[in-house]
C-alpha cells in the first residue's frame, strides 16, 4: 500500500462550512485496484460512510450498521469522533455530512470482515496522519 500526499487542500468541504479539511492524501490499495483520496486534519484521517464503505469493499448499509453498533456499545464516544461538514453537490446545493476519524475506520474494518479489510493495515493509515 502506498500514500502519496496531494498538493491542495480540499475547498470543496469544509468543517461546518467554516473552512477546508487540511491536507488530502491519495490511497492506494496493495492490490493497485482502488485509491481514496483521505481528508487528513487534527492529526486524523476522516472519510464519510460512502468512503469508508468503498474501503473496505462492502456496502453503506453495513457501514452504518456498524457504526450504530458502535456507538451503542459505547465503544467509542460518537461526539469525539464524528464531525459534520458542509459538501456542495452537482446541483450547487449544500449538503450536510458526517466524517468518521481514524478510530471508527478501523473499528468498522474490524467488523467488515472483508479481504479489502485484511488488506488494510493499520500502520498504513497511520502512516498519512502527521
Amino acid at each position: 500500500m502506498s500514500a502519496t500526499p496531494e498538493d491542495d487542500d480540499d475547498d470543496s468541504t469544509g468543517d461546518s462550512g467554516a473552512r477546508g479539511l487540511g491536507e488530502l492524501v491519495l490511497y492506494r490499495t496493495e492490490d493497485g485496484r482502488d485509491q481514496f483520496q483521505l481528508r487528513v486534519e487534527q492529526g486524523s484521517v476522516w472519510m464519510t460512510q460512502a468512503e469508508i464503505a468503498a474501503l473496505f469493499d462492502t456496502t453503506k448499509q453495513n457501514v452504518s450498521l456498524h457504526l450504530k453498533t458502535i456507538f451503542a456499545d459505547n465503544e467509542l464516544s460518537e461526539g469525539a469522533v464524528v464531525k459534520q461538514s458542509l459538501t456542495t453537490a452537482a446541483d450547487g446545493k449544500n449538503y450536510k455530512t458526517s466524517l468518521y476519524n481514524l478510530k471508527v475506520i478501523l473499528a468498522v474494518g474490524y467488523r467488515v470482515r472483508s479481504p479489502r479489510g485484511a488488506q488494510l493495515s493499520i500502520s498504513t493509515l497511520i502512516q498519512v496522519t502527521p
